[in-house]
């Protein structure tokens, strides 16, 4: 079997999934293997996504481990035989693998909900405020990584799935750039807003209950929720979040931040209130 060098989110998520399959069957890689009629490190490597792992061989683990929840492991099949080139392979080796991962995330998303503490939504974003988002780095990007982190941001707002975002008010009114940059991105907000599979909503800072949305996150659908992906945004990048405990979590912070925000309409108008004071 051949070995990746650097495999992606998606693999190395394969790859987990596998792993906990296996434990939870109280085996060890040496009975996963004998089971296969390969050797230890060859599961290892499986499990670490370092290596692919054919159908056959999934649904063969999958009836050794007992696991009866066809759905699952009709998902596991699917990203272990998936071979999509996403338009996000053109950007291998000129951005951080992370971007990468993010973009094959969103592909495959079946929804998407975000809350937004500091900064517009990425997805949201005009190109003017992602640049000055990204401008604002330290150490500080050149020229041309910084232009494809801007294209690379915009092209991942293509998307259709239903996106619902929280955005508290203190990100409506931080300035990133200058007055001129920030009107404008509340406008596309507002406009967004509108679209049949985006909702937005507004925490402002008078609501009560603020302390529920005290940190921003991304929560990504998955084709069944113990697939599901939280996304935290890290000091080198991004962190993937996964464990079942924490998407329940997660799920339930979501819910009580939606609670405490303003309706779409309500949010939409207070965005538009924004906007005409700039």
């Amino acid at each position: 079997m051949v070995l990746r060098r650097e495999p992606t989110a998606r693999q190395v998520r394969l790859g987990v999934e596998l792993r906990r399959l296996r434990e939870a069957a109280g085996l060890t890689t040496v009975e996963a293997a004998a089971l296969l009629g390969v050797n230890r490190v060859q599961i290892s490597q499986i499990e670490a996504g370092a290596t692919g792992v054919s159908e056959q061989r999934i649904r063969r683990l999958a009836s050794h481990y007992a696991c009866a929840d066809a759905a699952f492991i009709a998902a596991l099949v699917v990203m272990a035989t998936d071979r999509t080139q996403g338009w996000w392979e053109e950007y291998r080796g000129h951005l951080p693998t992370s971007f990468l991962d993010l973009a094959e995330l969103d592909h495959h998303a079946t929804f998407l909900r975000e809350v937004a503490i500091l900064y517009a939504p990425g997805l949201l974003q005009t190109e003017d405020y992602a640049r000055a988002v990204f401008s604002a780095r330290v150490p500080e990007l050149e020229p041309e990584e910084l232009d494809l982190r801007v294209r690379h941001r915009m092209r991942r707002q293509r998307l259709t799935r239903p996106y619902e975002v929280v955005i508290h008010e203190s990100a409506l009114r931080i300035r990133v750039s200058d007055r001129a940059a920030s009107r404008a991105q509340l406008i596309k907000l507002a406009e967004l807003s509108e679209a049949d599979h985006i909702t937005v909503r507004v925490i402002p800072f008078d609501l009560d209950g603020f302390a529920r949305a005290a940190s921003a996150m991304t929560y990504v659908g998955g084709p069944v929720p113990k697939l599901d992906t939280v996304v935290r945004d890290v000091p080198h990048g991004s962190a993937f979040i996964d464990s079942e405990a924490q998407l329940a979590a997660f799920r339930t912070r979501f819910r009580k931040v939606e609670a405490v925000s303003l309706t779409p309409e309500q949010s939409r108008d207070f965005i538009d209130r924004l906007a005409k004071e700039l």
